[in-house]
């Protein structure tokens, strides 16, 4: 039997989507007899709160045969409060089989679900039912669904050639050459939404259902090739509370036991897990199954991590939802309830209906959800009696906002303390409506290592992000990582995670920010004598109404768009006002600026310097503890150059390249990037003192540089020389092996291979080594032959003392500092220090030594560092002796 297509069945409520399926599965023998929604026996309502109401609430699926052909049909709900879960079934639909009431015609939420289908680009057949009831002719109907739907609509119960002919150009030369139009370009046609196809009938009577199924079971659906993909659109729970995920298969075969994974934008998989078991289901029943083909529905058990709209294998990534909720409510709970057990169990409904979007409000031990209206409330409240016991009512309705940002802005978070390290900035760029919240990152990975940055990626995604206005959720902004940093030993995961909150909330702080409102679609129906009355009401609530529409039986119809707050409940007054004749229906537009934002943020209260939970401030290292820093204050205390320099920086290394063609990566670290350095220090912190930062000219072999024309800055010709030893001894190739057998020795050759410098050169050496995280390390400084050592005590790092001597000793002598730390750097030109990078020192070095490898192979000898480390302990020892 060859697999076809999976049908979906659309529909406004009580248009007869439920009777119509009823009716197909009847006809094709899949049951016995045919149920009623009225009686409350149909296939698929099969929940008892879908027979109560006599509404659909879930989405189900159904199998049946016809014409040698397997058919797959979804039901979704018609009701307005339930659209998400038919939004979701909608991902899975191969066609969609739009149900209109021929008596009602197009109705508000007709329109919805027409938009999301033309939004998912869904070939679509439209079933007028109810024709037993209507008293016009088709060409009435077809002439309104021309007006209010699509010039492409054509009749199929009659010969259709000419008119698909009307809908395509290539159908169109084909019809005149041929005389009809061939199924092969028919179906073209229908795939790419050139032409919709029209039935009419009488479901209840099973009048008209046969011609539609004979058209869905010819329809012929491309495969999705033999690589296995599938999309996720539904999660539910059995009876006995086993977690299902049911998908469609969209490429490649799916067994039992298999491994599925959800593939990231990155191309890693997100997750990994096995599908334990593979369900068949048809209604409230299902068969086991080895496997599942391309183009099937089918239930995995096992899938603890997939959720609704999730990619996996080659179907990759997720996908954005239209439908969205427009309000929030507190749920309240009887005294005595364990809230973290009532948050648990939303947080199991919310995987079944992610439009919940649960929020935990800890400072007032307060749980809101999002509402898609009063029925949807009523069915929450009702599951979270029958499935977990909890009593509970819903109160404080409010509209939902959002917040973004009208200026491009950067924001930085610096986590340091005791034993913590972690700095990153982020690129806040505002987005055009409707974009959601985008990351990237522009961090070279020589810059800040992969996995860091990955950190930081999902740090920015694994919650929601509040703004500061209101703490509303925040949209249509761009989030890009521009620079960060690690410490080698101090930094956990955990440091980037305040991090990168706290350089989120400072630039939204820093940033100009606008509050948005969600403006909803108003549709209102009424008698005509009514028709002044809502044309006023419309106008109050701050929209520009369409219209008004004649309809049949002196109705008229008037659209509009509107903010949500304004007609909450208008529904309920259009029912009053007209007698029960009226409706008004509304669905969700667009999130607009708020046009009274001061006075929503008056009356929210939120103050964003008070929330403790989501601070903006940055936490310093000082005197071995840590310090916050306000965030206003924060940016001159940072670490990391800002966005600002780092562009300047690279525009300056782009426009050496261009001048020296292309060769300019090869000078980095020497004049030309001090100079750079130079100006952007100026730019941000004004003008130097009145020293060269211009680096000396390389000694000639075995030479000194003691004269090398720059004398003139410092006082006697001396020149001082800070070396952060391991920066050094990480950056030469020559080091490399002998870090890698011990540290003690790798340190020991480089203190002799200084002394060897500073005695051919003249120079005053300090060698210093970070001793930052030594438990009660006192540090010390003392000299050995002709060089001095220093060990920085415990919490002091190298930066911080390189930092202290630049400034103190700068009045006596010039001051180099040899390392390629590009914040030490910046700190030794802003105490007018001039510094030199390792690779070049290297290179300095040895013109003076000669090649440093034969010098470590020549001193390396055993023991070598342990007589060095005794004449440290004797200095010290001596010294100790002196002072007391």
């Amino acid at each position: 039997m060859r697999i076809g297509a999976v049908v979906g069945l659309a529909a406004h409520v009580d248009a007869g989507k439920t009777t119509l399926s009823e009716s197909m599965l009847y006809l094709a023998g899949a049951v016995r007899k045919q149920g009623r929604v009225d009686h409350g026996d149909t296939f698929l309502d099969t929940d008892r709160m879908e027979k109560e109401r006599g509404i659909t609430i879930f989405s189900k699926e159904a199998r049946l045969s016809w014409n040698k052909t397997e058919l797959t049909l979804v039901d979704t709900p018609g009701h307005t409060d339930f659209s998400g879960e038919t939004e979701r079934a909608l991902s899975i639909m191969d066609l969609a089989v739009l149900v209109i009431s021929a008596p009602e015609g197009v109705q508000p939420h007709t329109r919805t679900l027409w938009r999301l289908m033309e939004q998912y680009q869904i070939p679509t057949v439209l079933f007028i039912n109810k024709m037993d009831r209507y008293d016009g002719s088709r060409d009435d109907i077809m002439e309104r669904l021309h007006r209010e739907l699509s010039e492409q609509a054509v009749d199929f119960t009659e010969d259709p050639g000419e008119k698909i002919a009307m809908c395509d150009e290539t159908c169109l030369d084909a019809y005149l050459r041929e005389g009809t139009v061939p199924d092969r370009l028919l179906w073209q046609c229908f795939r790419r939404r050139g032409v919709f196809p029209c039935f009419f009938g009488a479901a209840l009577k099973n009048e008209g259902v046969k011609p539609l199924l004979d058209f869905l079971a010819k329809a012929e659906i491309p495969t999705g090739g033999d690589v296995f993909g599938a999309r996720v659109y539904k999660i539910a729970r059995d009876a006995q509370g086993a977690r299902l995920a049911f998908m469609k298969i969209t490429g490649g075969t799916l067994r039992a036991r298999d491994t599925v994974a959800k593939i990231g934008e990155d191309g890693e998989p997100e997750w990994a897990e096995k599908a334990a078991e593979l369900r068949m289901y048809s209604g409230a029943k299902y068969t086991a199954a080895a496997q599942a083909e391309a183009g099937q529905l089918v239930c995995a058990v096992g899938l603890s991590k997939a959720m609704p709209g999730d990619g996996l294998g080659a179907a990759g990534g997720g996908q954005e939802r239209q439908m969205r909720p427009c309000y929030a409510c507190r749920i309240v709970f009887p005294n005595g309830t364990d809230l973290h057990y009532a948050l648990n169990c939303l947080r199991t409904l919310e995987e079944e209906e992610p439009l919940i979007q649960t929020e935990y409000i800890e400072a007032r031990r307060e749980i809101r959800v999002h509402s898609m209206g009063d029925v949807y409330l009523e069915i929450l409240q009702r599951q979270l009696k029958d499935r977990f016991g909890l009593d509970a009512t819903f109160t404080d309705s409010g509209v939902l906002y959002r917040e973004t940002i009208e200026n491009e802005v950067e924001g930085m978070g610096h986590y340091e303390p005791l034993r913590h390290y972690a700095d990153v900035h982020l690129l806040l760029t505002p987005l055009p409506r409707g974009s959601g919240v985008q990351t990237a990152s522009a961090v070279p990975t020589d810059d800040l290592a992969l996995n860091w940055q990955r950190l930081i990626m999902t740090h920015l995604t694994e919650v929601v992000h509040t703004g500061v206005l209101t703490g509303s959720p925040i949209t249509d902004l761009k989030i890009t990582l521009v620079n960060g940093r690690a410490h080698l030993k101090h930094t956990e995961g955990g440091d980037f995670r305040q991090a990168t909150y706290r350089a989120l909330r400072q630039g939204l702080m820093k940033a100009k920010c606008i509050l948005l409102e969600p403006w909803v679609s108003l549709e209102v129906t009424v008698p005509g004598e009514n028709i002044g009355r809502v044309l006023s009401d419309v106008s109050m609530m701050g929209g520009q109404p369409e219209g008004p529409e004649e309809l049949a039986d002196g109705m008229k119809r008037v659209r509009a768009t509107v903010p949500a707050r304004s007609c909450a409940s208008y529904g309920r007054e259009v029912s009053v006002f007209t007698k029960g004749r009226g409706s008004a229906q509304t669905a969700f537009h667009a999130w607009l600026p708020c046009k009274n934002q001061a006075e929503v943020i008056a009356e929210r209260g939120y103050d964003p310097e008070r929330d403790t939970l989501h601070p903006a401030d940055s936490v310093f290292c000082s005197h071995g503890a840590g310090v916050v820093v306000n965030w206003r204050e924060a940016d001159q205390y940072m670490h990391l150059p800002s966005w600002k320099e780092l562009r300047e920086r690279r525009q300056t290394e782009a426009r050496m390249d261009r001048e020296m063609g292309g060769s300019a990566s090869a000078y980095r670290g020497t004049r030309e990037e001090d100079e750079a350095l130079a100006r952007i220090f100026e730019r941000t912190y004004g003008p130097g003192k009145a020293r060269s930062l211009t680096r000396p000219s390389r000694p000639e072999s075995g030479g000194s540089t003691a004269s090398s024309g720059h004398s003139d800055s410092a006082p006697n010709g001396r020149e001082i020389l800070l070396v952060d030893g391991y920066n050094v001894l990480f950056a030469w190739e020559e080091w490399k092996q002998l870090v890698t057998d011990g540290i003690d020795a790798a340190r020991s050759q480089l203190t002799e291979l200084m002394c060897n410098y500073a005695g051919m050169t003249g120079r005053d050496v300090i060698l210093v080594f970070d001793a930052y995280k030594v438990k009660g390390n006192p540090g010390s400084a003392e000299k050995y032959k002709n060089i001095y050592v220093v060990y920085t005590k415990e919490l002091q790092t190298a930066d911080a003392y390189i930092e202290k001597t630049t400034l103190l000793a700068r009045r006596d002598a010039r001051v180099r500092v040899v390392t390629s730390d590009q914040p030490e750097q910046l700190i030794a030109m802003g105490n007018a220090a001039m510094r030199t990078s390792a690779r070049e020192f290297r290179q300095e070095v040895i013109q003076v030594q000669g090649s440093i490898a034969e010098f470590i192979a020549r001193h390396n000898r055993p023991g070598a560092e342990k007589a060095i480390e005794r004449a440290y302990k004797e200095a010290w020892k001596k010294q100790h002796q002196k002072d007391s």
